[in-house]
């Protein structure tokens, strides 16, 4: 197990960015969070496979069919993911 925090940049709010995340990772098998931050970026935190997250990264490079991702930032965490599945958090949500 692994676990990723990412945070993703361009237009990617108000294009199902969630939502298409959240799809994606439960595809992939994989757990955590996604929300929307107030300088219009998406953060999450994903926990899985090796192979998964890095299936996963790749799609984060490019997102839905509307988004327009400008910069993807992503390093590796210690901690796990302690949701049970992928969740779509509130921005005033503290999911740790």
């Amino acid at each position: 197990m692994k676990t990723i925090h990412a945070k993703i940049c361009g237009r990617v709010q108000g294009v199902c960015f969630r939502y298409y995340t959240r799809k994606t990772a439960l595809e992939l098998g994989i757990r955590g969070w996604v929300r929307n931050l107030p300088n219009r970026c998406v953060e999450l935190l994903a926990s899985g496979t090796p192979d998964a997250l890095r299936t996963f990264e790749k799609w984060l490079s490019h997102g839905p069919p509307m988004a327009s991702v400008a910069t993807v930032e992503v390093r590796e965490v210690n901690e796990v993911a302690s949701q049970s599945t992928f969740e779509i958090i509130d921005t005033g949500d503290t999911p740790l």
